[in-house]
C-alpha cells in the first residue's frame, strides 16, 4: 500500500465510520428525529453496523485500521506495519473523523436547530426531563448534544474512566488481532471485518454504559473539535476537561493488546 493509498482509504474509512456512528446518536437524539428516543440497543446496533460499512469501504486501499489504537497494535504487533506509516494512517484518521462528524451536521441540520432552540432542552422549565442522559452527555461542561460527537461519563472518576476504555479497547484489538486481519496481517479482511463489526456491538452493549466506550481516538477527538468549531446555537462546552481520557485509554489498551498478543499468541 502507498502512503497516498493509506490516507485516502483512512479519511474514507473513518468518515464513513462517524457519519454512521454519529448519525445514530443524532437520530436517537435530537427532536424532529424519526428515531428520536430509540435507545441504547439502536446505538449499538448502529455503531457495529457503521463499523461493517467503514471496512468494507475502505479495506482495499489501507486495510481499514479506522482506529489509531489498532494502528498502533498493528504497529507493535510482530511483523506488523512500519512505524513510518503510523503517522499516515492516524493523520487519515482524524481528518476522517472531522469530515464524518461534519456530514452529521450537515444531514441533521435541521433538526440540529430545532433541538437547539428549544427552550425546554437548552435550559427552561423540564429540561432535565426531556433529556435521554443515555446519549448525551449532561456533565459540567457538555453540550446538550455534544454526545452526538463524543463520549462523556455517566459518572466522572477519572481512574474508573480510563480504565473502562482500557478495557473495552484490549476486547476490540485483541479480537482484531486474533481473528480480524487479512492475509498478510496489516489489515482488516472480509470475514475480519463482520467479526469486529459483532465485538463493537457487544462491548457497547456490555461495556458501553459507563463512558459511551469510545474505544478509538480518532472517533472521539476528531468529531470534538468539530463540535467546537461549528456555528450551532446554544452548543454549550465542548468537555476539554475529559477529552484526554478517550484518546489515552484507547491507546494504553491497544498497547496492551498488542502486548498479550506478542507473547500469547505470536
Amino acid at each position: 500500500m502507498s502512503s497516498s493509498d493509506i490516507f485516502i482509504g483512512e479519511t474514507i474509512g473513518t468518515a464513513v465510520l462517524i457519519l454512521l456512528g454519529g448519525g445514530v446518536c443524532a437520530a436517537v437524539t435530537l427532536k424532529a428525529s424519526k428515531a428520536r428516543n430509540a435507545g441504547w440497543l439502536a446505538i449499538t446496533f448502529g455503531w457495529g453496523f457503521a463499523v461493517l460499512t467503514a471496512v468494507y469501504t475502505s479495506a482495499p486501499l489501507s486495510g481499514a485500521h479506522l482506529n489509531p489504537a489498532v494502528t498502533l497494535a498493528l504497529a507493535l504487533k510482530k511483523n506488523g506495519i512500519a512505524w513510518s506509516d503510523v503517522p499516515i494512517y492516524w493523520g487519515g484518521q482524524l481528518l476522517g473523523a472531522m469530515i464524518g462528524a461534519a456530514l452529521v451536521w450537515v444531514a441533521y441540520y435541521g433538526q440540529f436547530h430545532a433541538h437547539l432552540t428549544d427552550r425546554e432542552i437548552v435550559g427552561g422549565p423540564g429540561a432535565q426531563s426531556t433529556r435521554t442522559k443515555a446519549v448525551e452527555a449532561q456533565e459540567k461542561g457538555a453540550g446538550p448534544v455534544l454526545g452526538i460527537f463524543s463520549t462523556g461519563p455517566e459518572i466522572r472518576v477519572a481512574w474508573q474512566n480510563i480504565a473502562t476504555e482500557v478495557i473495552g479497547t484490549v476486547v476490540l484489538v485483541l479480537a482484531v488481532l486474533t481473528q480480524g486481519l487479512n492475509g498478510d496481517g496489516k489489515g482488516l479482511g472480509t470475514l475480519g471485518a463482520l467479526i469486529t463489526a459483532l465485538v463493537v456491538v457487544s462491548i457497547g452493549l456490555s461495556l458501553g454504559g459507563p463512558t459511551g466506550y469510545a474505544i478509538n481516538p480518532a472517533r472521539d477527538l476528531g468529531p470534538r473539535i468539530v463540535h467546537a468549531l461549528l456555528p450551532l446555537p446554544n452548543k454549550g462546552g465542548s468537555d476539554w476537561s475529559y477529552a484526554w481520557i478517550p484518546v489515552a485509554g484507547p491507546l494504553i489498551g491497544g498497547a496492551i493488546a498488542a502486548g498479550i498478543y506478542n507473547v500469547a499468541f505470536a
